[in-house]
């Protein structure tokens, strides 16, 4: 698409300098998985949670916690166990024998950026806690409603391999999660690149293992509200719409994407916009953003899933047949 002559009227160019600086914190101790810290990064800017799934030494958890070192706001990790209740993520009502009366706990959930790891490991009634808040970023207890202060970012872990002793995620849960992000093997040089690093600080007898604050929580607020300017026209809006229906029409999917896509592509694409110093979304950005935020959402029939198909191939099959608007 040709934009001739097109403007910026908004410069980001802070928030490039603050993604630079991000980047490159995470990226003395990470190798590679480029893809990962990105999406990471969009999900936090577009005011989403990840779901992040990939195989246990892929640096899953630690990305997780370099980002969250990064930013200057509170960080909480859960660890989620079949044993843990719903009260151990969103507090509890305890009675306080001076006062008389009950008083309100707050749990790990409040702060700004959580990682629950091992997501699937908890039973459902404990999944299901993080419903209400990573929808209206609030918690209800005993009718009393607890707002939780902006920026807020849950990033939950889970291992697609390991069957014995997990819970599926139900589909409304997964649905609120803004991307899942498949983290793959390192390349044989990043591999390389990792283990020289890694022999360098075990000689030094440190660990390279933390990131330094590049960049404070009102920042990434204010971040957000600008990437909410950013111009996206309405045959670009049609163009999702259009990809989203596609998936809904699919016959090789038993379920489509919900209106919930829709609105995430459409503010996921104006993040990646403003990471590349634009005031508008182009066909580009949607089709970047839109396997990552699709492929968990769709479901395959049980035809499709006995040929071995994935959903990121027909996700791919859509993108393709969906006219581009020029």
């Amino acid at each position: 698409m040709e934009f001739q002559g097109f403007q910026n009227r908004t410069n980001f160019t802070v928030l490039q300098d603050a993604i630079l600086a991000i980047r490159a914190e995470i990226g003395k101790v990470i190798v590679g998985q480029h893809q990962m810290v990105d999406l990471l990064i969009i999900g936090l800017l577009s005011e989403g949670h990840i779901l992040v799934e990939g195989v246990p030494g892929v640096a899953k958890t630690l990305a997780s916690k370099l980002l969250a070192q990064c930013v200057d706001a509170q960080f909480a990790r859960i660890q989620f166990t079949p044993d843990l209740m719903p009260a151990d993520v969103l507090g509890t009502s305890v009675f306080n024998p001076n006062s008389r009366e009950f008083e309100y706990k707050k749990g790990p959930v409040f702060a700004n950026i959580v990682l629950t790891d091992e997501i699937n490991r908890a039973p459902a009634k404990t999944q299901s806690a993080l419903f209400e808040v990573m929808e209206e970023q609030q918690v209800t207890n005993d009718g009393i409603t607890y707002k939780i202060d902006p920026p807020f970012m849950v990033i939950a872990t889970q291992n697609p391999i390991e069957q014995e002793g997990t819970y599926r995620l139900p589909e409304a849960q997964l649905d609120r999660f803004l991307f899942k992000v498949i983290v793959q093997y390192p390349t044989a040089a990043e591999e390389v690149t990792m283990l020289q690093t890694a022999h360098r600080e075990h000689r030094k007898g440190g660990s390279a293992l933390q990131a330094a604050k590049v960049v404070s929580g009102q920042q990434i607020t204010d971040f957000q509200l600008q990437i909410r300017g950013v111009v996206i026209e309405d045959k670009l809006l049609h163009y999702i719409s259009e990809i989203i229906q596609a998936t809904r029409l699919n016959s090789s999917l038993y379920m489509g994407a919900s209106p919930r896509a829709s609105l995430a592509i459409m503010n996921c694409a104006k993040t990646v916009a403003a990471m590349k110093n634009r005031d508008f979304v182009t066909p580009d950005d949607i089709q970047y953003i839109a396997p990552h935020i699709l492929r968990h959402r769709i479901m395959l029939t049980p035809e499709r899933e006995m040929e071995g198909i994935s959903p990121d191939e027909v996700i791919q099959e859509i993108l393709k047949n969906v006219e581009v608007p020029r």
